[in-house]
């Protein structure tokens, strides 16, 4: 399978900075499925996408300093969508992996990770369009 994974050498096709503040989490899941219906990603893929992008913007406004910014990039190339939300973060974040919302991430996107440092969370989904994977 193909990687599209974000790299510092790589302009993201679409930035999108919110307020870390879920009212906007919407935004994020809106412009995730507008993006993969421009890859023409069949609707059972857009809804996994959505549903991903939810939890993963869930996991990110947890730690997230109040009053900052959740930045949203969304990685783009046939059949395949990569997005990497990044919030500010007040210290080094312990991720879950055992958690219910890491679970249904990774169930519902091909790839997930996710990196902290000691002022920034960022998770990272790839979902490869059913219609590229091989098999079907």
């Amino acid at each position: 399978m193909a990687s599209n994974h974000p790299t510092p050498d790589r302009r993201a096709d679409v930035e999108l900075r919110l307020p870390a503040d879920g009212a906007y989490a919407s935004v994020l899941r809106t412009t995730t499925a507008g993006l993969a219906a421009r890859l023409d990603f069949p609707i059972d893929d857009i809804e996994d996408l959505r549903m991903a992008v939810g939890e993963a913007t869930a996991m990110v406004l947890g730690d997230a300093v109040a009053g900052s910014d959740v930045v949203g990039r969304f990685y783009q190339r046939s059949g395949e969508l990569t997005v990497s939300l990044t919030a500010q973060v007040s210290g080094p974040t312990k991720l879950d992996y055992d958690s219910f919302a890491w679970q249904v991430l990774t169930t519902l996107a091909s790839e997930a990770a996710a990196s902290s440092t000691d002022d920034e969370l960022t998770i990272s989904l790839t979902m490869v369009s059913s219609h590229q994977e091989p098999g079907r």
